[in-house]
């Protein structure tokens, strides 16, 4: 056991070509052989301990699993299993998560399941309990993930930092999201966040995105540390960094106005992988630099024009719509994007992507045509009711303005617009916003002096975490009715939904006839759950 627990001590540390190389000299080795049947002859009288930590060294070394040695000790193992410390059942189970299912295998770890459920109250340390979380994944019974859950919340004020990265990334292994926990190892890495290596930042965004899990003191924490730092860090690595922050939804503003002047000074850098995601980042998050909106745009737009004639038509697609999020028509790329054949390509493809990609070429034409210097607001909108039905999160909001303005001809709902644009009420006002009028009596005829009120419910995953700042599709929505001659207003669905009926009726009657409704004036919102 010695022996072999050495080989692999040395041998995980090299690197993979030197693995592949002393990986063939180690089995070629006539001592190893000799090594392999001694102890294939004496695993039944071998220790616990010796026992668990040879079948670990021997699978970690690349000893085939359908091995007669393997598939011995996996047998001596479940034979032995009551035998078994808590040390031993941690080293069993982190062997058992490398080895594929098969007869014994299956037997062994529904074995080890029952003794770990056993066990748990029993066991006092951390990085046991994480061992055995990572261990069982994401196939272990619920009632085991929170049998594990309430060992750890138990010692849980003993968490140190890189315990608590363990907890983190062990709650992924078995996707279960235990806020709690969650919640303590956040405080944790906040309060240690500058002795965190680039990796592993990469990888707690990537868990909290994994896990659902939005924590926005953490997410702060996070950007505020690479923001304060971001002269340290290469560029590729910063985009990363807006990658993981865009996957999440998550808008760290100032480091994404300093990333745009690093670009707006040093565009080179960027391949065409870096920036189909910086234009993915800043569109989907809705950010444009203050003061430098043009020549950002201006500059990103140049880099698109240098990979034109290597750009796939799908990738070129994802770029222009992405620009056109933000506002900006990149016209160069555009006439290369709705040339016929590029055209033809992107919708005759018989892909899972093909629904998508007809929806962004949508709306990359309502671009040109709405975000064009030439468009002048129409005189007269043609609306159609989609449907009489209501979704159920609806019906609320239509009973507090029957309510409030006492007729339901004084509004419409599901209300379909050019562009297939759908706003799910609209009310018309007199030019003083002070009396609703009756839709029917501002149906049929253009008239300047009637404001059109355009509200939508929206749901939280519509806005950037933390804030009620609207991400790009709303954005654009938004800008797009604007043009249209609408009046928006936005509604957090979700808070909607909790307010009484009465409060709901007062909320809509102060965004109705208030001056400063098209305001969206709650800008904080905590969403840990």
């Amino acid at each position: 056991t010695n022996s072999l627990t050495t080989v692999w001590r040395l041998f995980k540390h090299l690197s993979e070509d030197q693995q592949r190389y002393e990986k063939q000299l180690i089995f070629e080795h006539p001592a190893f052989v000799k090594l392999c049947q001694q102890l294939l002859r004496d695993s039944r009288r071998m220790t616990r301990g010796d026992l668990v930590f040879s079948l670990h060294a021997v699978v970690n070394l690349g000893v085939p699993q359908n091995t007669l040695l393997v598939q011995t000790l996996v047998r001596v193992c479940q034979e032995k299993l009551n035998q078994l410390d808590n040390r031993c059942i941690s080293v069993l189970a982190t062997t058992l998560a490398g080895l594929d299912k098969d007869k014994n295998v299956s037997a062994l770890q529904a074995g080890l399941q029952l003794l770990v459920e056993q066990r748990i109250p029993s066991i006092r340390d951390i990085f046991t309990l994480q061992n055995l979380m990572k261990c069982m994944g994401k196939d272990a019974p619920v009632f085991l993930k929170k049998k594990l859950e309430m060992a750890v919340l138990k010692e849980i004020d003993h968490l140190t930092f890189p315990n608590a990265l363990r907890v983190f990334f062990a709650l992924v292994a078995m996707n279960y999201c235990s806020i709690p926990i969650l919640n303590a190892c956040s405080k944790k890495i906040q309060e240690n966040i500058h002795d965190a290596p680039f990796r592993q930042l990469i990888l707690i965004l990537e868990a909290c995105h994994n896990l659902q899990y939005r924590n926005v003191k953490l997410f702060s924490a996070l950007a505020d540390y690479v923001n304060s730092t971001a002269c340290l860090w290469d560029k590729r690595q910063i985009i990363l960094f807006l990658s993981a922050f865009e996957t999440l939804g998550f808008q760290p503003s100032e480091l994404m106005g300093i990333f745009a002047e690093k670009v707006i000074k040093d565009p080179e850098f960027l391949n065409l992988k870096d920036l189909l995601i910086v234009l993915r980042a800043y569109s989907r998050l809705n950010y444009v630099p203050r003061g430098q909106k043009h020549l950002f745009f201006e500059t990103l737009h140049s880099c698109l024009n240098k990979y034109l004639p290597q750009i796939s038509n799908t990738e070129l697609l994802r770029a222009v719509y992405s620009l056109c999020i933000l506002g900006y028509l990149p016209h160069r790329a555009l006439d290369e994007l709705l040339q016929k054949d590029s055209r033809d390509e992107l919708l005759l493809s018989d892909d899972l992507y093909k629904e998508q990609k007809e929806v962004m070429l949508r709306h990359v034409k309502a671009c040109m045509e709405l975000d064009s210097p030439s468009f002048t607001k129409p005189a007269f909108v043609p609306t159609e009711n989609f449907s009489s039905l209501l979704s159920l999160n609806l019906r609320k909001a239509r009973e507090a303005l029957i309510e409030l303005l006492g007729d339901e001809n004084m509004f419409q709902q599901n209300v379909q617009l050019p562009y297939k644009y759908r706003i799910d009420f609209e009310i018309r006002m007199d030019s003083d916003r002070r009396k609703v009028l009756p839709i029917a009596a501002t149906d049929d005829h253009a008239d300047s002096s009637v404001q059109r009120l355009a509200f939508l419910f929206v749901p939280l995953s519509a806005f950037c975490v933390g804030t009620t700042h609207p991400q790009g599709k709303l954005a654009m929505k938004k800008r797009h009715l604007n043009k249209l001659g609408y009046h928006v207003i936005l509604v957090l669905n979700k808070k909607f939904q909790e307010m009484t009926n009465e409060d709901a009726v007062e909320f809509l009657k102060g965004k109705i006839y208030s001056e400063n409704a098209f305001n969206f004036s709650e800008v904080t919102m905590q969403d840990n759950n």
